[in-house]
């Protein structure tokens, strides 16, 4: 659903309005002979809709810093940003990523939300030779889910985020010391994502056994299941305590409400991808309470924009502001696309294909959620952000995401502790 934007609103935090001589250039003597096209492709709509919602105010805000222009070489190009919804959909991803290349001709793509859109995307960049940007995809999903090769890597797509030993290590940090008996039931979709966290080798099997913790893994549900009794009542069997895994927000609900009919009461619920939406968890009522999630950004975060200058807070501030809506996790990551974009684009020494991916390649920026600089670990196309994790705690009269384990990123500051699930 496209959001009704607050333009005052915008133009009052100072997203619009920020001067930056480097990036605009009104007054330069290059006639605008080109114009530079990014293709964005995001979901919009469908189950992911939620890693889509803050499109809307971020294509706004960028379109307002990129209105008088963007210098690259001593010139300055006008700059027309493509939009298009993968519909939480792969093959829709693949097709309107194939439209944006072939028939809009882009000259970059930036894509993110999950392995369902970044993967087909890439895919479609990298046959045809096009540089790609993706973020919002655990690496090993969007690197191994592709069949990329460790020794090779890929020619003209890359990615910054976390990875699933950042997730472990996140979700570790939040259970040791907890009071349980260390058994976790696993909840794992035959999707990218699913496949991938419940990889034997790659996934949480070995780490979470290593650590000390046994993990029930009934085996992959198919998307938008529809009975979870199978596993709940495994679950039940095994004693478990703790459950994880990585959920579409539609299947944890009905998951959560069907253990609540089936007297199933694990003592800390941790779960990757549906957990991380403020809306999520207000459609949960009272058993939203005390859930708990990897923390990719907050407004607590501590780091800057380097494209507006604005501090997380005043992200997510601006956010609010604009659409009432409260902020959500992916909003940073969705401005950081632009920046890192941005920046590729004005360090370019020509805008074309090659030039543009050099740029790519040798990107040293400072963004909204980190550093972003691709050295070639963990593998040439990837480059990490920081990753916490913590639990929706009611504070008065609505929920809030509180950062209660950060010792994977211990400059990122906790909020409280973990509570366990009454």
């Amino acid at each position: 659903m496209k959001q009704q934007l607050n333009r005052r609103a915008l133009i009052k935090t100072g997203a619009a309005a920020i001067a930056m001589p480097a990036l605009l250039n009104a007054n330069s003597a290059s006639a605008q002979a080109k114009v530079i096209k990014i293709g964005h492709v995001s979901p919009r709509t469908g189950p992911l809709a939620g890693f889509g919602e803050a499109d809307t105010f971020i294509l706004e805000q960028v379109r307002a810093i990129l209105g008088k222009g963007l210098e690259s070489g001593g010139k300055t190009y006008k700059v027309e940003i493509v939009s298009k919804d993968s519909q939480s959909s792969g093959s829709r991803a693949a097709e309107v990523a194939s439209e944006l290349i072939l028939s809009d001709k882009v000259d970059l793509l930036v894509t993110s939300g999950t392995p369902d859109t970044t993967n087909p995307v890439s895919d479609q960049a990298e046959v045809n030779e096009t540089p790609c940007l993706a973020t919002n995809c655990p690496w090993q999903p969007y690197f191994f889910g592709r069949k990329g090769d460790p020794a090779k890597g890929f020619n003209w797509t890359y990615l910054f985020f976390w990875g699933l030993e950042d997730v472990i290590a996140a979700f570790l940090a939040l259970w040791d010391g907890a009071p349980t008996n260390k058994v976790v039931g696993g909840l794992f979709p035959n999707d990218a994502d699913g496949n991938a966290w419940g990889d034997k080798e790659r996934g949480l099997p070995p780490a979470l056994a290593a650590a000390g913790y046994k993990l029930l893994d009934p085996g992959r549900y198919q998307v938008m299941n529809n009975d979870f009794s199978s596993q709940i009542a495994a679950f039940k069997a095994a004693g478990a305590e703790i459950v994880t895994g990585n959920m579409i927000p539609p299947d944890f609900a009905t998951f959560w409400s069907q253990a609540a009919q089936q007297g199933f009461k694990p003592k800390i619920v941790t779960i990757g991808k549906a957990l991380l939406f403020p809306s999520v968890i207000n459609s949960l009522g009272a058993r939203g309470n005390g859930l708990s999630s990897e923390v990719w950004w907050t407004p607590d975060h501590p780091f800057k924009s380097g494209l507006t200058g604005q501090s997380c807070k005043q992200l997510a501030d601006a956010y609010t502001e604009a659409t009432k809506r409260p902020w959500s996790q992916p909003i940073g990551f969705q401005h950081a696309l632009f920046e890192v974009a941005i920046d590729i684009l004005k360090r370019a020494k020509s805008i074309e294909a090659k030039p543009i991916l050099d740029a790519m390649v040798s990107t040293n920026y400072q963004s909204i959620v980190g550093p972003v600089q691709w050295t070639g670990k963990p593998v040439k196309n990837v480059t990490k952000t920081p990753l916490v994790a913590g639990q929706w705690q009611r504070k008065g009269d609505k929920f809030e995401l509180v950062i209660t384990a950060n010792r994977p990123a211990p400059n990122i500051p906790t909020g409280g502790k973990l509570e366990l699930l009454s």
